[in-house]
């Protein structure tokens, strides 16, 4: 029984852009963030908000720090 190549599910040709995509999202959701920590008292804040916020900033930062360093030959 021969064993069979481990491939990626996603075109390896798509991961500069998934990467510029993803910090770009990423990036955009962070800088919300502290615009909402910035502009709104401490009283009308809600915690949810900021989790929820903080949780997508997370995640898109850090599969577009992943598919960049698939971009550029790191393979993690």
């Amino acid at each position: 029984m021969a064993p069979t190549p481990v491939t990626s599910p996603v075109p390896i040709q798509w991961y500069p852009m998934l990467s510029a995509l993803f910090l770009l999202i990423g990036l955009l959701v962070t800088a919300s963030f502290f615009i909402y920590e910035a502009t709104s008292s401490t009283r009308s804040r809600s915690l949810l908000k900021e989790a929820v916020s903080a949780a997508m900033a997370s995640t898109f930062l850090g599969f577009g720090s992943l598919f960049l360093l698939l971009a550029t030959g790191v393979y993690v």
